[in-house]
């Protein structure tokens, strides 16, 4: 059984919200206050993660796991389309840091005030960001929700960039105003492998990339009394969230009540190790004979070597 988490994925989301749109209120009054570079583009970066949270929150809302006429797979995918969302929002915060380091190079000097008022404040900001970080992800894991992990990935980013930035505004404080030029560039590197990350974490799910190894499918079909064989298998989904398994399988059955048998007890397996799991079972008679696994080269020949 499908269980729809979104109710309290939204109610993550928007407490994250309103506490981001603190941070972001903080920094940017602090970056306009005391012209600072890397302060602007760490406000600039906590802007993203508002964007993403309202991006969250209309995807899960659009993400139901159950199917219905136009979408028998259900619509789960909204979810890592949202995530894409946060990767988009990171890539477009690291072109403008890059950006604005690359104006301050050349435009004439702009001194930066600082105080220690101004530190205190981002070290609030600071642990506001690691509340939320460490919210996000307890809840997404326990959960399983793509959109949590992958803002709480997001909002990590701005940890390290506000630690980078405070390092910097303590450089400008003893002196060296040079520190907030370049201390943005690290910020940058940062943002953009926060957005990589998600990426590279959500691409798959959407692409339709296997699930499970079908060999490991494989070797629990054929614990199944009265299955000769089981092959052609293939995956896809989110495993721990929801799976699609298809495979054909050639059982040891003279009637189809103890062929329909065989394949409960095969969903039974199957459900018990990667539920939630929808299963498409083609059966096959005893004399088929075939040593694809899956749709590559593997064979059952070469799995029991």
């Amino acid at each position: 059984m499908v269980v729809d988490h979104r109710p309290q994925v939204q109610r993550v989301l928007m407490v994250t919200l309103g506490l981001n749109l603190l941070v972001v209120a903080i920094k940017a009054s602090l970056g306009w206050w005391t012209g600072s570079l890397s302060l602007v583009a760490d406000a600039l970066h906590s802007t993203t993660d508002g964007a993403s949270n309202i991006l969250g929150l209309i995807t899960t809302r659009l993400s139901s796991p159950e199917p219905d006429r136009e979408h028998p797979y259900g619509h789960q995918k909204f979810e890592a389309i949202g995530a894409l969302g946060i990767a988009a929002f990171l890539g477009a915060a690291f072109f403008e840091i890059v950006k604005g380091v690359l104006e301050r190079l050349f435009a004439e000097e702009n001194p930066v005030t600082m105080s220690p008022l101004v530190l205190w404040l981002m070290l609030l900001v600071l642990g506001v960001n690691i509340l939320v970080t460490y919210y996000e992800r307890r809840v997404g894991l326990k959960l399983g929700s793509n959109i949590l992990i992958a803002d709480a990935h997001h909002t990590m980013s701005d940890v390290w960039i506000t630690i980078t930035v405070m390092l910097g505004l303590i450089g400008v404080w003893l002196g060296y105003p040079q520190l907030d030029i370049i201390l943005a560039v690290p910020v940058a590197g940062l943002v953009f492998h926060s957005g990589w990350q998600v990426l590279r974490e959500n691409l798959p799910w959407l692409i339709d990339e296997m699930a499970i190894a079908p060999e490991a499918i494989h070797r629990l079909v054929m614990e199944v009394p009265g299955v000769i064989n089981c092959h052609d298998i293939a995956s896809r989904g989110l495993n721990g969230r929801q799976l699609f398994v298809e495979m054909h399988v050639v059982v040891d059955a003279k009637d189809l009540a103890t062929a329909h048998s065989i394949t409960e007890k095969i969903e039974a397996r199957l459900e018990e190790r990667f539920a939630p799991i929808r299963l498409t079972i083609h059966m096959e008679p005893p004399n088929y004979q075939s040593d694809q696994i899956s749709y590559g080269e593997q064979t059952s020949q070469q799995v029991s070597d």
